[in-house]
């Protein structure tokens, strides 16, 4: 769709949509440049204060995974007028700004519009020197692949929207959800990395395969290394899987070689849409200490190695392959 439209030729847009990236970065000058992204969902959990801070967290991302700083932020807010209780709809607004002064974002109005389906998000503008912006286009053979969060939280709250999730998994991916990214960032610029995404909507494949079809690479992804929550298994098992999880993986089979080894389950799972996920990030082997060792510093719960960045066969770039 987005390749009908005119090309935009600005020299100063950095990132545009290009390489998939999920936020647009534009020079101001030759130190400085903005981050901007926008991000609206519809509600995940029941808990309204909840639901607006993970929205604020999903939307804080975007900035997180450019190396950016984040600092201006404008909310947009559809419900059912006069049918959703202005309590809910404070609740909502309240969680997301509660999340956005924890990043010390300054929230600086928004807008709103009468809507059936409640939905409710940000967008966000970042701050980062034009020489430091990292996109998912940057993998190099030979880089480690690490993740910042586990999966499955697109089959959790799908339980939780059919109240199949238990109490235990629902305030488990309620902590996920709402943990920031910014510790997982300020690590990785600490330390420096050659390409970075956060996993959402197109799951840990889909976001994977942006990034090396955008950096002209292949990968090698280890299942069993890859964090899951697990109450997430059941559920998946059981049938509890988001329509957007098995959209990624009839797409993912068109890409990825799968070994016989890993499970029906396991395909599912890392193809799984997240909300809030964590971080995807290609970085050098010869960095790879000094990175889970700064993530240990910034207190990251969640660092796993994953897998590696490899050269691309033929004229294949984007492929990846699965083993257990």
């Amino acid at each position: 769709m987005l390749a009908q439209l005119p090309a935009v030729r600005d020299p100063n847009l950095l990132v545009g949509v290009s390489t998939s990236d999920d936020a647009a970065v534009y020079r101001l000058s030759p130190t400085e440049a903005i981050v901007q992204t926008v991000d609206i969902f519809t509600p995940v959990v029941d808990d309204p204060h909840a639901y607006g801070a993970i929205a604020a967290a999903n939307s804080l991302s975007d900035v997180y995974a450019m190396g950016a700083q984040p600092f201006l932020a404008l909310n947009f807010l559809a419900f059912p007028a006069g049918r959703l209780a202005d309590e809910i709809v404070a609740e909502i607004v309240r969680g997301g700004l509660s999340k956005m002064t924890e990043a010390g974002v300054v929230v600086a109005g928004g807008h709103s519009i009468d809507d059936p389906q409640p939905k409710f998000g940000y967008a966000v503008t970042g701050r980062v020197h034009p020489d430091r912006v990292l996109t998912n286009a940057g993998a190099r053979p030979g880089d480690r692949l690490i993740l910042t969060k586990p999966l499955g939280l697109g089959v959790l709250t799908t339980g939780i929207k059919r109240a199949q999730t238990p109490a235990a998994a629902v305030a488990e991916a309620i902590r996920v959800m709402l943990r920031l990214n910014d510790a997982a960032s300020h690590a990785m610029t600490e330390v420096g990395v050659h390409a970075c995404t956060d996993v959402t909507g197109y799951g840990l494949i889909g976001h994977l395969h942006e990034m090396t079809t955008g950096s002209g690479v292949a990968a090698r992804l280890r299942a069993g290394a890859v964090p899951v929550i697990d109450a997430a298994w059941n559920l998946a098992r059981a049938g509890v899987v988001p329509g957007g999880t098995m959209r990624n993986r009839r797409l993912a089979d068109t890409y990825v070689a799968w070994s016989d080894a890993v499970t029906d389950l396991q395909r599912t799972i890392l193809c799984d849409a997240q909300t809030s996920g964590g971080l995807l990030i290609a970085v050098a082997e010869d960095r790879l200490p000094s990175l889970l060792a700064a993530m240990r510093r910034e207190g990251v719960e969640w660092v796993a190695e994953i897998g590696e960045v490899a050269a691309a066969v033929a004229a294949s770039p984007g492929r990846i392959e699965v083993c257990v």
